[in-house]
C-alpha cells in the first residue's frame, strides 16, 4: 500500500510516527552530533512532554516552542502535538521587539524553553507561564488521557505555525493543518524516493518550512534524521567532514547553503559521496553553481523545489536533467500531485500562452488554514477563484510572478516586490542578478533598490574588480539597469532561514 492510499485511513501524523516506532523501534530517529534518540525515546520524551502541556492547555491552543534546535526540541514539539495543540518553533535568535510580535499574534497560555531562552524571557517579564522543556520529560505518561486528545482528533487540526515576515511589520502565523502535511510528504517521498534507507541532512532552522520536509520525511519513512550545527556553514570542511561521516544521503536545503559551500570551494576538500539527492529551493540557483554540485555528485539527482510557506512547502518541482549555462534559468517545473498551478493577469485572467508573465497562483490540497487570528490578510490572500472556468474554490496568491516555458513548465520570474521603478522603467532585480551572477569569476550576485537614492546597488563574491564586471554587464543589459555601485563581499550575509539576507544588504546600501 502507497504511503497516499494510506493517508486515506489516518488523520494524524502522530499514527505515521507510532507506526515507524513499531517497525523501527531502536534503529536512530535523531541526531545532532551531541545527542542520539531513537524512535522509541523520541516517541516517550513526545508522550512525557504531551501529558505535561495537557494538564495546562486546551486542545487546539498554540504551543511556542522557544529552543535551540535538537533532537529534544522535536520531542517537544511532537509533545505538543500529542497534547491536541500546534506547536509554533521560535527561534531563540529573533530580536526582542519581533518575539514580542510573535507572542502578541499567538495570545498563548504557555511558551516551552530551554534554561538559556526561559531566562531572557523572564528578563522580559513576559504573561505567558514559562515551562522548561527538562521539567516536562519527568512527567509520567497518561496513556488513557492521550487516547482520549487523539480519538477527537481531526485531519484539519492545526499541526504547526510558522511565522513569515508580514507587509505592514507584523509577523504572521502561518497554519498548517495534519491533512496537508500528510498529502503533501505523501507525495515528496514517494516521487524522490526517500525510505528508510536515506539519512536526511538537516539544514533549515525550525522555524523555516523547509524543515517541515526533513522532519515528516523521516517520520513518514523512518529515515534517520541528522541535525546539522548551524555553525558548520561557516567552516564547509566541518561541515563535509559531518556530511561524509554521518553517511548522509538527502539534502533539502536553501538555495543559499549550496553556493555557500560551493563558492567558498568546499567541494575541493571533499566530496560528500553517500549524497544522492539534492532539493534545493527558497531562491533562483545559479547555473554555475549548480554546475559545480553536479560534477562533483554526477550520479545524484537535482530538484529545483518551488513555493511559499503558505501552500505547505511546495506546489511544483523541477527534476534538472542537464548542466545549464550561465544567464540561463532553471525551470521551478510542474505541480506536484493534487496541486493546481496557474498564472493569472492583472486583470485576473489566466494566462496559457508561453513566455507570458504572470503572477503564480495555487489551488488544491495542501493549502494552508490561513493566518492565525489574522483573518483580514487571510482573505486578502487567500480568495475564491473559478480555476479554469469551473466553480470557485480557495486559491492561494502567491505574490511571486512567472511565465511558461516552450515545454509548458513554470519559470520563476521574481517577486511583484522585486519590480521596482527606476529611471521610468519597470526593472525586475533578479534579471540583473541573473546577469551578474553569469559573469566569468562571478560567484554570487544580490542587487538591492535604494528607494531614497533611487540607487542600484549591486553586492558580489568573486575574484573580479566591479569596474570589469560593470563593463559584462553592459553588454548584456541597458545602461540603466547597471548598478552604479558594485560591493565585493568575502561572503554573502544569511538571515536565520538561510537566505540572502536583502535586508542587511540594504543597509549596507544606504551607508555606501
Amino acid at each position: 500500500m502507497t504511503i497516499i492510499s494510506q493517508i486515506k485511513q489516518k488523520n494524524n501524523i502522530l499514527d505515521y510516527l507510532e507506526e515507524t516506532e513499531e517497525k523501527y523501534r531502536y534503529n536512530t530517529a535523531v541526531s545532532d552530533g551531541e545527542e542520539s534518540l531513537t524512535w522509541h525515546e523520541l516517541i516517550v520524551m513526545a508522550k512525557k512532554t504531551g501529558c505535561g502541556i495537557s494538564r495546562i492547555t486546551q486542545p487546539g491552543s498554540p504551543v511556542p516552542v522557544m529552543m535551540e534546535k535538537s533532537p529534544i526540541t522535536l520531542a517537544v514539539m511532537l509533545g505538543a502535538v500529542y497534547a491536541g495543540c500546534f506547536y509554533v518553533p521560535v527561534n531563540p535568535d529573533n530580536p526582542p521587539e519581533r518575539l514580542e510580535k510573535i507572542f502578541q499574534t499567538l495570545e498563548s497560555e504557555i511558551i516551552i524553553a530551554d534554561r538559556k531562552s526561559r531566562e531572557f524571557l523572564m528578563s522580559q517579564n513576559s504573561s505567558c507561564k514559562i515551562i522548561l522543556a527538562e521539567d516536562l520529560l519527568q512527567e509520567d505518561v497518561n496513556a488513557g488521557r492521550l487516547a482520549a486528545i487523539r480519538e477527537k482528533s481531526r485531519e484539519t487540526d492545526i499541526l504547526y505555525g510558522l511565522f513569515t515576515s508580514g507587509s505592514t511589520g507584523t509577523p504572521k502565523a502561518v497554519a498548517v493543518s495534519h491533512g496537508a502535511v500528510l498529502r503533501f510528504i505523501g507525495h515528496f517521498t514517494e516521487i524522490f524516493g526517500i525510505s528508510q534507507e536515506d539519512v536526511i541532512g538537516n539544514q533549515a532552522p525550525f522555524d523555516f518550512d523547509v524543515s517541515v520536509k526533513d522532519i515528516y520525511s523521516s517520520v513518514m519513512t523512518g529515515a534517520e534524521l541528522v541535525l546539522i550545527p548551524k555553525e558548520y556553514f561557516s567552516t564547509p570542511p566541518r561541515l563535509l567532514d559531518y556530511l561524509c561521516e554521518r553517511k548522509v544521503t538527502t539534502l533539502t536545503w536553501a538555495v543559499s547553503a549550496l553556493t555557500l559551500v560551493s563558492s567558498l570551494k568546499g567541494l575541493k576538500y571533499r566530496i560528500p559521496e553517500h549524497v544522492d539527492k539534492i532539493m534545493f529551493s527558497g531562491e533562483a540557483m545559479p547555473p554555475k553553481q549548480l554546475r559545480m554540485w553536479q560534477e562533483a555528485l554526477p550520479n545524484a539527482r537535482f530538484v529545483n523545489l518551488y513555493g511559499p510557506t503558505e501552500i505547505t512547502c511546495n506546489c511544483t518541482y523541477y527534476p534538472v536533467v542537464r548542466m545549464y549555462e550561465d544567464g540561463e534559468k532553471i525551470p521551478i517545473g510542474n505541480a506536484f500531485p493534487g496541486r493546481k498551478v496557474f498564472l493569472l493577469d492583472e486583470e485576473d485572467h489566466e494566462i496559457a500562452a508561453f513566455g507570458r508573465q504572470g503572477e503564480i497562483c495555487v489551488a488544491g490540497e495542501s493549502l494552508a488554514q490561513g493566518y492565525y487570528r489574522n483573518e483580514e490578510q487571510t482573505k486578502k490572500q487567500f480568495v475564491m477563484y473559478p480555476v479554469s472556468g469551473g466553480e470557485p474554490q480557495r486559491i492561494y496568491r502567491t505574490g511571486d510572478m512567472g511565465y511558461y516555458d516552450e515545454e509548458g513548465r513554470f519559470v520563476f520570474a521574481g517577486r511583484k516586490d522585486f519590480q521596482i521603478k527606476h529611471m521610468g522603467h519597470r526593472i525586475e532585480l533578479e534579471e540583473i542578478e541573473s546577469a551578474m551572477n553569469a559573469v566569468e569569476s562571478v560567484q554570487r550576485s544580490c542587487c538591492i533598490f535604494h528607494e531614497e537614492k533611487n540607487r542600484i546597488t549591486g553586492f558580489y563574491m568573486g575574484e573580479i574588480e566591479p569596474a570589469e564586471i560593470r563593463k559584462k554587464l553592459k553588454e548584456k543589459l541597458p545602461v540603466y539597469m547597471v548598478p552604479p555601485k558594485l560591493i565585493r563581499m568575502q561572503v554573502m550575509p544569511l538571515n536565520k532561514n538561510g537566505k540572502t539576507d536583502r535586508g542587511y544588504l540594504k543597509r549596507m546600501a544606504a551607508q555606501a
